[in-house]
């Protein structure tokens, strides 16, 4: 039998077709049709076309609508994002280019991706006007594969029951695989496994924590929920412990000495690393010399030491409700880089001259040994400011002048003042909660926060304002983007209806209005719900090398340099600026950017890890608190119900709409409000409403309201 003779010209000619169709809009065509597009008359040609269609149809180029006609397969399409789990089991995708729509994906075809993970998705043809929907084919990158909760151990084998409410399968645990841990303890568990076809992955207790409800036990969970280590490896306290702490002569010798000025720390009461000081003295041409000096962690944490990776892996100190999980050992963070008194201390310092009106007429950045005079608290500090006579009554005096002169100048540059009343509980010695109260800040915490504010503002500048385009010089940033002005005005309708009218004609005109509006809400009952709104409507702070701009300070460029004790920016801002005062030339900035992506995201779990502490104590605190009555503010609406915050003591729960019979209530998102269907009653955001207490759930962190009406 004769072969069929290939055609020489067969790709080009299958090219030629494929682009007919995708000018056509991919209509169904013959191959009489497609010669006819293509100008061809020839019938061999023609006989060509008709081959390769049929072909490449079984090839699955093109498919058959109907016999004769063909048209181009559509092509499948992937895209890449990260699961965003809803209660029901079911996900979004989002996906990494920021202008794709979510991708929605049944339970059923998850394929075992966790919430979190980076996952690749097979999106379906889309019928006019329905949500995209896709299936997972891929797990890029797991989330996370360790996970707290409770063990439940039978005869034969074990389960473990994760804390984390969008973890959505139990784990299976082998007996083997315990790790000595009992039925009903905290724990920690790894998953190793997860067979193709099985519902539950399988695990092995990595650590145990504790026995549940007690609060190291809870805390710890927390911190081991959100990724963070709960010690620090032996390696790198036997690095931390063999550092000397003994300041050489020669060390001495390479530094701007400010022993003999005045120079003193102020802190809160309970501090244990003091990572800032001021230094005073008056000029003899009238002008104050005011030096902010920062623990010099650098000359300690050397590059690519094991103190120095673990510090970056963790990227940020945290702070929960009871405790503080250093990024650095003890050894370094208590005592050789905390700036005690009556101690020589090794700094790197931005000292500036500034005259009667806080102008800066000279400055200098560099490395110092201090020794502090004294330790204030703030309560001590604001004593003396509010006349209460001392030996430093005049340093301080002057510097709440020239601080309050400095505050006022960025008001008026376009700075916004969210002043948000930050909660506290009174713990007993087992770390339970009595009571809440409300931090208040004074001008001695504003005092120190504006000189800090300047030496970040004036370190920024300096390197930030040297060399143009290619030639600018690489630095880390605190980037915070303009607001989003859809996200703006939706929040300025909210304020409206407590009389507030917020005006965004320009950047300044925002700030001006959302500060008068702060002024006026100070000390009412709708503070915190309005401050706390109008921050979500803010774009968040990141560190970056692209962008030196921070809109909510109104600086063109601002960096954070003031804390290297607890904040691994500052550590890679404090050796960036030394390699330039020595100068240096202009450094990888793609290795920096990396570097700043990771410290964004530490600092962003540190934050929902303190939150989950605050959540849990105020679970804890209202335990014992089922059946009382309290005034709330409606804090949030969602379509399952609403959150009420207490005015008294700041705790937030939930009323499930199931939960309030008079009528079947819906949510109406674009007003904040849910309404009942039949009497058309609204409960909107910002409503003061009686509510009882229902029900804690200490493992969930979850406080459920009943609506008296």
């Amino acid at each position: 039998m004769k072969s069929k003779k290939e055609n020489p010209y067969k790709e080009v000619l299958t090219q030629l077709i494929v682009d007919i169709f995708e000018k056509s809009g991919n209509h169904a065509l013959n191959y009489k049709q497609v010669a006819a597009k293509l100008n061809i008359s020839d019938t061999d040609a023609k006989v060509a076309i008709a081959d390769i269609l049929n072909d490449a149809s079984k090839s699955g180029l093109f498919e058959q609508p109907e016999r004769g006609k063909f048209k181009l397969r559509q092509l499948a399409v992937y895209v890449t994002g990260k699961v965003d789990m809803t209660a029901d089991g079911s996900a979004y995708i989002v996906p990494e280019d920021e202008f794709e729509n979510d991708i929605y994906v049944a339970p059923r075809k998850l394929r075992q991706a966790l919430h979190g993970d980076i996952v690749k998705v097979h999106i379906y043809d889309r019928k006019k006007g329905r949500k995209r929907e896709g299936e997972v084919v891929e797990i890029v990158q797991r989330s996370k594969t360790d996970f707290t909760g409770t063990i439940d151990i039978s005869n034969s084998y074990a389960f473990f029951l994760p804390d984390d409410r969008k973890m959505l399968h139990d784990i299976f645990i082998p007996l083997d695989n315990l790790n000595g841990a009992k039925d009903g303890e905290k724990v920690v568990v790894s998953i190793i496994e997860w067979p193709k076809n099985a519902k539950n992955p399988i695990g092995r207790v990595k650590s145990v924590l504790g026995k549940k409800g007690e609060n190291n036990t809870e805390m710890n969970a927390i911190l081991a929920d959100f990724g963070f280590p709960l010690e620090f490896p032996k390696a790198v306290e036997e690095e931390a412990n063999s550092i000397s702490d003994i300041i050489s002569e020669e060390e001495i010798k390479k530094r701007h000495d400010f022993r003999e000025t005045t120079t003193f720390t102020i802190d809160p009461a309970d501090a244990k690393d003091f990572d800032d000081a001021i230094s005073f003295k008056k000029l003899e041409n009238g002008n104050y010399e005011i030096g902010v000096h920062i623990a010099d962690v650098s000359h300690y944490v050397i590059p690519d030491s094991n103190l120095d990776k673990e510090a970056f892996e963790r990227g940020t100190s945290v702070y929960l409700v009871d405790r503080v999980i250093p990024m650095l050992p003890e050894r370094l963070s208590n005592n050789l880089c905390s700036l005690r008194p009556n101690e020589d201390k090794l700094c790197f310092s931005a000292v500036f001259e500034l005259d009667e009106k806080a102008n800066v007429i000279d400055q200098w950045f560099g490395r110092t040994v201090i020794h502090s005079d004294r330790r204030f608290s703030y309560e001590e500090a604001q004593e003396i400011i509010e006349g209460k006579e001392d030996p430093l009554s005049e340093a301080i005096l002057k510097l709440n002048e020239l601080a309050f002169i400095l505050r006022e100048r960025k008001f008026k540059s376009g700075a916004i003042s969210f002043e948000t009343e930050e909660v506290k509980f009174l713990l007993d010695d087992n770390g339970k909660p009595l009571g809440v109260y409300t931090k208040i800040r004074k001008e001695a915490h504003k005092l120190i926060e504006d000189f800090m504010l300047l030496a970040n503002r004036k370190v920024a500048e300096y390197i930030g304002k040297q060399g143009k385009g290619k030639n600018k010089l690489t630095f880390v940033y605190r980037f915070h983007d303009v607001p989003n002005t859809e996200t703006l005005t939706s929040f300025s309708q909210f304020a409206s209806r407590f009389g507030h009218r917020l005006s965004f004609r320009s950047d300044k005109e925002t700030a001006k209005s959302l500060n008068q509006m702060m002024e006026k809400i100070e000390g009412s009952k709708e503070q915190n719900l309005l401050t706390s709104l109008a921050i979500r409507s803010m774009a968040k702070a990141i560190y970056t090398t692209k962008k030196a701009s921070h809109y909510g300070l109104a600086f063109d460029y601002y960096t954070h340099f003031t804390s290297p004790i607890r904040r691994y920016p500052d550590v890679m801002v404090h050796r960036l600026l030394q390699y330039y005062l020595d100068g240096g030339k202009k450094v990888n900035s793609e290795h920096y950017e990396k570097m700043s992506e990771h410290s964004s995201q530490m600092e962003k779990k540190a934050a929902e890890a303190e939150r989950a502490s605050v959540k849990y104590k105020q679970a804890e605190y209202l335990q014992n608190q089922i059946g009382t009555e309290y005034i709330g503010i409606i804090s949030g609406v969602t379509e399952w119900g609403m959150y009420v915050e207490i005015e008294e003591n700041k705790c937030e729960g939930m009323v499930r709409l199931r939960d309030i019979t008079d009528d079947f209530y819906t949510l109406d998102e674009k007003n904040y409000a849910i309404i009942g269907q039949r009497k058309k009653k609204v409960y909107q955001l910002g409503d003061e409403v009686q509510i009882k207490v229902k029900k804690v759930d200490l493992d969930k962190r979850q406080i459920d309201f009943t609506l008296i009406s």
